[in-house]
């Protein structure tokens, strides 16, 4: 592991520049649930391949809980879509296998992905990076992060580079859960407006790979376009307005671990990170036709 020196207390991070270090590394965490791998690896220990191998790899280190909890922690998939999935995955697998064939998973799409540079020093550099930043973490309030937090730190700097990218993307995630539901988006309400943003999945792909049936999407449209917030598909003043703010909001929640880094160390990560989610991109990680613009 590279040794890190300790952060200076003034140089203080922005929420842009903490931003920016989610998305350069969100990828290096989120590229498995498109790969390969994790199908082969969960279905070798007896998951169902598809989405059954998503529900149960993310929920495992939560232990084996009901739909309900799922539901809750993942926030924006149709609540009758994983209530078929768990707690039936918990049946055919337990927690414990499931963890240790998407550590296996990680490193196998990770290798495959990133060929020689899965090897080079960047990579132990940006997982000592982000261990340290997860330092920080806490678990109070984010169940998500503190399940996968309970687990211990994997061998090696490839897969502790994920290990650390997953806990770093929990932690901002169960945070924006927050904020989303303090500015009143409803899971599908959050996915449609984020579609519309056209930073995210696209509108039928949002709509498919989280379970929503024709009536479900286009009651949540109409609930949206009566807040004034979406018409004709696409986000109103007051819902880009939203939708900043949100994002703002979630920045901020999410600042501790850059904080403790400080702004040079930050810049780092973005540094380190950036080429190494292009490289994933660059080598097919995600499929054609799922992202917006």
């Amino acid at each position: 592991m590279v040794s890190v020196d300790r952060p200076d207390p003034a140089a203080a991070v922005e929420p842009a520049l903490a931003n920016r270090a989610h998305r350069a590394i969100e990828p290096l965490h989120n590229h498995l649930y498109f790969a390969p791998e994790q199908d082969e690896h969960l279905t070798a220990v007896g998951v169902r391949p598809g989405r059954m191998c998503y529900f149960a790899g993310r929920a495992a280190p939560m232990g084996a809980v009901g739909p309900g909890v799922v539901t809750a922690t993942f926030y924006n998939f149709s609540p009758t879509l994983v209530a078929r999935l768990i707690p039936r995955a918990w049946t055919l697998a337990t927690p414990e296998q499931v963890i240790a064939a998407r550590l296996d998973a990680a490193r196998a799409s990770l290798t495959r992905l990133l060929g020689d540079a899965a090897t080079g020093p960047e990579i132990e550099e940006l997982a000592g990076l982000l261990r340290e930043a997860c330092g920080a973490l806490t678990p109070e309030g984010r169940p998500l992060y503190a399940g996968h937090a309970d687990q211990p730190w994997p061998e090696g700097p490839l897969l502790q580079l994920w290990h650390g990218a997953t806990l770093l993307r929990e932690h901002r995630g169960d945070g924006h859960i927050a904020v989303l539901i303090r500015h009143g988006l409803s899971g599908i309400e959050a996915l449609q407006t984020h579609s519309a943003t056209g930073r995210g999945f696209t509108p039928a792909a949002a709509q498919a790979l989280r379970g929503y049936t024709d009536e479900e999407w286009a009651a949540a449209a109409a609930g949206l376009a009566d807040r004034g917030l979406v018409a004709d598909g696409d986000l109103t003043e007051a819902g880009q307005q939203l939708r900043a703010d949100v994002e703002s909001e979630t920045d901020v929640l999410a600042l501790a671990p850059w904080q403790h880094l400080g702004a040079e160390r930050t810049a780092r990560v973005v540094e380190l990170g950036k080429p190494l989610s292009a490289r994933l991109a660059g080598a097919g990680a995600y499929p054609d036709g799922v992202f917006g613009r």
